[in-house]
């Protein structure tokens, strides 16, 4: 089995920077990180997952990648570490940044592996629709999902949540991008819709570079500075 890639002692200068959301949110949960990113000198273009199925997703994210004019860091939040795992093998991709992410080898059950940690607190308020999608309840969504924002930073993202397919929940990937790209991980300290230690396996897994945020699941929100730093390090800044 191949290792993964750890990251260079001077990794590959990046100016561009594609950023890919969770199932919970959209391209705005990006929104406190962007100008930061942009601040230190960076192109930046956030994916709008369209939440379908992970093959339109890594498509989705594919399509922005084909954009870019040279070396990008490949970045994602939560369920976005699955598409950047499916389409991070990308030449264009210089590094992966796992943000509370999912990082699954290839063809790996996502769901079996999670269930050998503790169960989240926030997979109680999944709540599943009759036309095959899903969504947290707006309970998980503020105490579990975005749980040290104020409330109504926390309430205006939740009335703008994703719906995704329950097709996805089941979905595997085909590649591991993060065995042969240079890899970073921020793991949420407070989450309670990733199990933290969790987290931490995925990280040790990908021989990541890895700091720890005390943040919630929306680290990227709570702790922009944080996030934006380690991105900016893997792009060479």
């Amino acid at each position: 089995m191949a290792q993964s890639a750890a990251p260079t002692a001077n990794p590959v200068v990046a100016k561009n920077v594609v950023l890919v959301h969770g199932l919970y949110a959209d391209a705005s949960s990006w929104s406190e990180v962007i100008p930061l990113l942009q601040k230190a000198g960076l192109h930046v273009t956030a994916v709008q997952n369209p939440l379908r199925s992970l093959a339109d997703d890594a498509e989705a994210t594919r399509r922005v990648l084909a954009l870019q004019d040279g070396p990008t860091v490949l970045v994602a939040h939560s369920y976005g570490g699955m598409v950047i795992s499916e389409a991070g093998t990308d030449p264009k991709v210089s590094a992966l940044v796992y943000v509370a992410a999912r990082g699954p080898d290839a063809g790996e059950d996502y769901g079996a592996l999670a269930a050998k940690f503790p169960a989240a607190p926030a997979s109680a308020g999944l709540i599943k629709t009759p036309d095959g999608y899903a969504q947290l309840s707006e309970q998980a969504f503020l105490h579990d999902f975005a749980g040290d924002l104020d409330t109504v930073k926390a309430r205006t993202l939740y009335a703008v949540q994703g719906q995704a397919s329950q097709a996805i929940f089941s979905a595997r990937t085909t590649q591991a991008a993060w065995k042969v790209k240079p890899s970073y991980y921020a793991v949420s300290t407070e989450d309670r819709t990733i199990n933290p230690d969790f987290e931490r396996f995925m990280a040790q897994r990908m021989h990541a570079q890895t700091i720890e945020v005390k943040g919630s699941h929306l680290a990227l929100i709570s702790h922009p500075q944080e996030i934006a730093a380690l991105i900016e390090k893997a792009a060479g800044l």
